[in-house]
């Protein structure tokens, strides 16, 4: 059985909420782009989409800097 519910992020109880389903196994989020009427992305191309966004604001290549100094760096996310 699978259940939808909409949080509100805005607020601190749903970032909250969030956090502590963020680091449950059976749990996947899905991120609503807000200029993107109703289409969800998951967390992998949220984080995609945002490096991308620092690595040319900054002219950084923002994954070899996570590569550098995160421990947790997922070698597949590249």
């Amino acid at each position: 059985m699978t259940v939808i519910a909409e949080i509100d992020v805005t607020r601190p109880t749903g970032r909250k909420i969030v956090r502590e389903l963020e680091n449950k196994r059976c749990v996947k989020l899905r991120y609503e782009n807000p200029g993107d009427s109703g289409v969800w992305h998951n967390l992998d191309d949220v984080i995609e989409e945002g490096l991308d966004t620092l690595t040319a604001h900054y002219g950084v290549d923002m994954r070899e800097l996570m590569k550098i100094h995160s421990k947790t760096y997922k070698k597949n996310v590249v």
